[in-house]
């Protein structure tokens, strides 16, 4: 194994949080309903396939993007679409399809994809609805087929709190996870970017076709923004993918077997509950059907797709995520410290400023919830978001373009080179208490709309 570049960074935290996902696997979770959700796929605008009442087989288009038709999202079960919710404006908030007992799939002839070419297997993803596993940079939207990227990035490390382990994920699934390597190559010119913990790499060594770097640092060290400016920067024009992990596995199993692969092994993680652990599931998912599995600390809890910096609000009756391998449990914080400002006051807020002594105590993990500890304040030039983020780009100065919608510092100042999930931990550390991954967001939307 030939390792291309060591990346290390001493820019971030860890924030020891308890409730990390024990080894433990539940297999085959299912539930009555499943759900797919147009904004898991950002810059997205969906145009529906289907109507309540619709009989789909798992594998059939339920909707497609209106920016590109040829790219659809597809049920992951069969069954019958029982209902569509609207929002303000009648935005499609989510599709939610009552799964049946027949178990029907829409097959796809996939005996000779090795022999086709690039666009013919393009074809063969986006008809299959396995293209919404690719997304791109800049802008974190999905990949456009049209283009030919500069190169495609896994990164099998997640630096976030309770971050699932990739390593117990994938260790039944190497044959279907190479599988998807060798697709993935067919796509781009270079072979793919195969990201590691510079402290275990035993695991994957034995892919082909991949080339290997390595990541140590705290959070957000597995921030793929992060890999991609060390390792191959984007320039003006440059377009970059990235793919999940476990999604490879499932491009694997999808020509393996010709059919549509929703896999996703989920770890049920926070100080919420009472006992952690992983579950193999499909995508969308009810998150109840996971919850009635363990047990939870309090009856007032706070559920969150993805992790507790840059996950989405949820509740026990939502679903989970598109590309969700986490689910966050955390305690809702309805209660208040009179004083919390003395030192000694209380040790068991997770802090990582140099005046909270936090840090010398609890080193088993901290008990947190959802309060902020404060309000929204000014923002001023302190240098704390300049030591939690270790892109080359100024991270104040960026955000501050976004407020005021300056395009021409925006794009001066690295906007190309982000999403907003890289912004969570500023999101935490910083005193203002301001929505940084809010502001990159709007910032990113603005950018779509008028540069594109």
């Amino acid at each position: 194994m030939d390792i291309i570049k060591g990346i290390r960074t001493q820019r971030g935290a860890k924030l020891n949080i308890k409730g990390s996902a024990e080894k433990i696997l539940s297999k085959n979770i299912s539930s009555p309903t499943y759900a797919l959700n147009p904004d898991d796929f950002f810059g997205t605008v969906p145009k529906l396939l289907v109507k309540e009442g619709t009989v789909v087989n798992a594998g059939d288009p339920v909707f497609f993007s209106k920016q590109d038709p040829r790219i659809k999202i597809v049920s992951p079960v069969s069954g019958t679409i029982k209902e569509i919710e609207r929002g303000p404006k009648r935005k499609i908030e989510k599709i939610i399809i009552e799964a049946n007992q027949s178990k029907e799939v829409r097959s796809h002839v996939v005996s000779n994809w090795e022999g086709l070419n690039r666009n013919e297997l393009i074809s063969l993803l986006l008809e299959s609805g396995n293209w919404p596993f690719l997304k791109q940079r800049p802008y974190g939207t999905l990949a456009n087929p049209d283009e030919i990227p500069k190169a495609i990035f896994v990164s099998t490390i997640d630096t976030s709190p309770l971050a699932p382990d990739y390593d117990f994920i994938l260790k039944n699934s190497h044959k279907n996870f190479q599988q998807g390597i060798n697709v993935l190559n067919k796509l781009v010119n270079q072979n793919v970017f195969l990201g590691m913990d510079a402290t275990h790499t035993v695991s994957f060594e034995k892919f082909d076709n991949v080339q290997f770097y390595t990541i140590q640092g705290p959070h957000p060290a597995g921030n793929l923004s992060f890999h991609i400016q060390e390792l191959t920067p984007i320039n003006m024009g440059d377009r970059v993918w990235t793919i999940n992990p476990e999604d490879i596995v499932n491009l694997g199993r999808f020509v393996t077997e010709g059919v549509f692969s929703p896999q996703r092994c989920v770890a049920l993680a926070g100080n919420g509950l009472i006992r952690s652990r992983y579950f193999s599931t499909k995508i969308g998912v009810e998150i109840v059907s996971m919850i009635k599995e363990v047990k939870t600390t309090e009856s007032s809890l706070r559920f969150i797709n993805g992790d507790v910096l840059s996950g989405k609000t949820s509740s026990v009756n939502g679903y989970l995520g598109y590309y969700n391998n986490l689910i966050s449990v955390i305690p809702e914080g309805n209660t208040y410290r009179i004083f919390g400002w003395l030192p000694f006051k209380d040790n068991s807020i997770l802090s990582i400023s140099n005046t909270s002594f936090s840090r010398l105590f609890n080193k088993k993990g901290f008990d947190i919830n959802t309060n902020l500890n404060g309000e929204e304040r000014a923002l001023v030039v302190t240098g704390e978001m300049e030591k939690v983020f270790p892109l080359d780009l100024y991270p104040m100065q960026l955000l501050k373009a976004c407020m005021i919608e300056d395009i021409e510092k925006m794009e001066a100042l690295g906007i190309y080179e982000i999403v907003p999930e890289g912004f969570g931990l500023i999101d935490y550390a910083n005193t203002s208490k301001i929505e940084a991954q809010d502001i990159i967001r709007k910032g990113i939307e603005l950018m779509i709309n008028e540069v594109g």
